[in-house]
């Protein structure tokens, strides 16, 4: 399980980096990375996978951490 928590982990810490530059400059990381281009909005299926596994991350490090 060591495994599946660091992994989440790595996702959520790239989705809130993702967000801090969407927020700071609007500038979408993971759309530029994977879609070819960082305009918010502009969002590939790809794309949508990333963030749902982000926020499935997301959900397990927080219950992972109160629980």
């Amino acid at each position: 399980m060591d495994l599946i928590y660091n992994i989440a982990f790595i996702l959520v810490l790239i989705g809130a980096l993702n967000w801090g530059l969407v927020g700071l400059i609007q500038f979408d990381l993971v759309a530029a990375l994977l879609a070819g281009g960082g305009n918010f909005g502009n969002i590939s299926t790809i794309s949508r996978i990333v963030y749902g596994l982000v926020g499935l991350s997301a959900l397990y490090v927080a219950t992972e951490f109160f629980i």
